[in-house]
């Protein structure tokens, strides 16, 4: 059978040159005879991912040197290495003998295959070589024997060693020449037997020139591109035209390697999105609370927080707060204090910095052995996604985050890609991962404000206690700094939608309750603590009443929204007192005076403006048809109605094409009497509802007064509008 099948290959290609042909032939069909062997004195996050894409593609591995310690020195800085060559000389004494032994030699911790055995042997049988080296554009570590390396008229010239494959054999006649130390060079020993003409043509040594198996990345990153397919992922490289497979983040590229590993060779596709996505775990949580700037919507975040599906007795909390937050924390704390199994909190009178407080929350669950997952979450988080913890705590990785970005912006929590200094680069894939066009998991280097530890993680290889203090860098920039020099991979998942990040640019905390003033800044925030929760209904249900004639009424604010804007200006404190005189208007001179105070006294004129025209214009479409108004108003007011300064108000026009009027304050429980009377249908409304707005036309057809408050104190928000 082995004869015929010689005979009819020979007879299909070209004659065979030498036996070894023949052997690696052979070796097509039986992939089984190619050994995979690599060094790993540790189980990084590295390793792991390299031992995944080794067994996607069934490959025989094995491992040298596992818990040995490393003597080789700081190979990703400098030279060293040799501990890889001894290890792999003592495994191939055992191995020497075996001719029909095919041994493919790669590095492990910045290494993943895009490519099966079967395409490895074919393209090794096709380079018509005992042994092949990957090569490189860039030469290391001794520049100056570039002169002696054999010219190429194309592709890769100089030898790397982070991936060989060759025969048993030949390789045992390799390192067998190994008598140097650990931490001597690696791929200095491999390079001078290279240079060696005898060397090099006794053992039939070359060169993957082209990158058809081994592509090194160092000075060769923009020759990358990710080949989509059904099925899975390829890297192309452009400059040749090939298909490797093995890829190798040597030098400084091992940033572009974790991006590529996104997607190789079958992490995620077009066709089936995120095929490593989904475990199930539920363990003890420290969440970490970081509040270092004054930040709106802070009782929102809280219950945000309260609000996660996680059981609350696997729930620890630790907040630091380092601003002017106390009475809501102080709030939250007695109102939640017996919720989780603990609670801890640090205030600014501890004088912590940002980074020693970071320190302090990833140490508390360092310390404690029951710990399985430290949470850190920044108070500019706002997650609406209840099962975010969940869903974090079932992917089971050392670090990983959820991906938050700002309304309507492509900022984010996370970086693509590193500049050559280390500051932001924006990756290929950043935005359709930011825009959800790609969904799943990604290894990316660098993320803040929202993230999940892995307790185990914190004890073993982030065991050092001070990773948010490096430099001058900020201290996430530390943390993922000190993250990616220890190799641990960093994580943003996108599976789901998981929540926004809040601007805390432009927070003005000098007013009673600041964030009435966030419309513009943080609109999404703002319409949800302060719009009513049936005003959509307006436009989908036709959700209002018409009580009298072209009298509208309508649900615009929360009960929240009514009790700030009271609030705000009672603190403010200057009523008018109902006078005719009024400093505040054109002409000094109010025809029909009411107790107000302004909206530009408090400045909060053009947030009103705005909120007329967000909220209000689109009603008046509706009902005003054909009518498109300019959502202007010169007079927005609070008006102040009691017995003992002003009950009522007499029949009067207003100066407006229309007119709003929304209730602060509840009738009968806050007061009694009051209501609106319209003289030309004889009509009155005198059960006005908190949060509720009328809308009617302002001029010659809806004369109008204000009925008598008999008791208590009553609050309406009045403007007019398009006078």
């Amino acid at each position: 059978l082995w004869t015929v099948f010689l005979i009819m290959f020979k007879s299909s290609t070209a004659t065979f040159a030498h036996a070894s042909n023949v052997r690696c032939v052979f070796f097509l069909c039986f992939p089984e005879k190619l050994l995979v062997l690599t060094v790993a004195t540790e189980e990084t996050d590295g390793f792991q991912r390299f031992l995944q894409s080794a067994r996607y593609f069934n490959y025989s591995v094995k491992v040298l040197g596992m818990g040995e310690a490393w003597k080789g020195g700081d190979v990703g800085h400098s030279i060293g290495g040799g501990q890889k060559v001894r290890l792999l000389k003592e495994a191939m004494e055992a191995l020497a003998d075996q001719d029909d032994l095919v041994v493919l030699f790669v590095d492990s911790y910045d290494l993943i295959f895009a490519g099966g055995p079967e395409e490895i042997l074919r393209k090794f049988q096709q380079a018509n070589h005992k042994v092949l080296f990957a090569a490189e554009g860039l030469i290391w570590p001794d520049k100056r024997l570039a002169d002696k390396y054999p010219l190429v008229r194309s592709g890769k010239r100089y030898l790397n060693s982070g991936g060989f494959i060759g025969y048993a054999s030949q390789i045992n006649r390799i390192v067998s020449q190994w008598s140097l130390h650990d931490n001597d060079d690696d791929q200095l020993f491999y390079t001078k037997i290279y240079l060696d003409p005898l060397q090099r043509q006794t053992l039939n040594m070359t060169l993957d020139h082209k990158c058809q198996i081994f592509l090194t990345l160092n000075g060769a990153a923009d020759e990358v591109l990710l080949k989509f397919g059904t099925g899975r992922v390829r890297v192309r490289n452009t400059a040749h035209d090939s298909l490797p497979v093995v890829v190798h983040g040597n030098r400084n590229t091992k940033i572009f390697l974790n991006y590529l590993g996104n997607y190789v060779p079958n992490m995620w596709n077009y066709e089936h999105g995120c095929s490593l996505c989904d475990k199930d775990i539920l363990d003890l949580v420290l969440v970490g609370v970081f509040i270092e700037k004054p930040t709106p919507f802070l009782p929102e975040f809280f219950q945000r927080l309260l609000s996660l599906d996680y059981p609350k007795d696997r729930l620890k909390l630790f907040v630091h707060n380092n601003v002017f937050h106390e009475k809501h924390i102080q709030k939250f704390w007695e109102e939640h204090r017996n919720t989780f199994s603990d609670f801890k909190i640090v205030g600014p009178e501890e004088n912590l910095s940002q980074g020693e407080a970071r320190n302090m929350g990833m140490d508390l669950c360092r310390k404690d052995a029951a710990c399985d997952f430290y949470f850190s979450v920044d108070s500019d988080v706002m997650l609406t996604n209840s099962q975010t913890l969940k869903l974090l705590v079932e992917q089971n990785r050392k670090i990983i985050g959820p991906l938050v970005t700002r309304h309507g912006k492509l900022w984010s929590n996370f970086w693509g890609a590193l500049s050559p200094d280390g500051y932001y680069a924006r990756s290929e894939d950043y935005i359709d991962i930011v825009q959800r066009k790609r969904v799943g998991v990604w290894n990316i280097p660098y993320m803040a404000h929202v993230y999940l530890v892995k307790g185990s993680a914190l004890r073993n290889e982030l065991n050092e206690r001070n990773h948010f203090v490096l430099e001058k860098l900020d201290p996430d920039m530390a943390f993922c700094r000190n993250a990616r020099e220890m190799g641990v991979f960093m994580y943003i998942t996108n599976s789901h939608e998981f929540g926004r990040l809040i601007s805390t640019a432009n927070y003005n905390i000098s007013h009673y309750n600041n964030d009435l003033w966030q419309i513009f800044e943080n609109p999404v925030d703002w319409k949800e603590k302060y719009i009513h929760e049936n005003y959509t209904r307006i436009f989908t249900e036709n959700y209002m009443e018409e009580p009298c004639p072209d009298v509208f009424w309508f649900p615009v604010f929360t009960q929240k929204a009514c009790d700030e804007i009271v609030e705000e200006m009672e603190h403010y404190g200057s009523w008018s007192g109902g006078k005719h005189e009024d400093k505040r208007i054109t002409g000094g001179y109010e025809t029909v005076p009411t107790d107000d105070i302004h909206m530009k006294q408090i400045g909060f004129d053009k947030e009103w403006l705005h909120f007329i025209r967000e909220f209000i214009s689109p009603v008046t479409l509706k009902v005003f048809s054909g009518y498109y108004t300019k959502g202007y108003a010169i007079m927005n007011f609070v008006v102040k109605y009691t017995p003992e300064r002003q009950a009522y108000l007499r029949p009067h026009h207003d100066s407006s094409t229309f007119t709003i009027n929304i209730a602060l304050n509840n009738k009968d429980t806050d007061f009694q009497g009051g209501g609106c009377r319209f003289h030309r249908y004889n009509c009155s409304i005198e059960s006005p509802r908190k949060g509720w707005s009328f809308m009617h036309p302002g001029r010659l057809t809806h004369l109008h007064e204000g009925l008598p408050t008999t008791n208590g104190t009553r609050y309406i928000a009045v403007s007019f509008i398009d006078p």
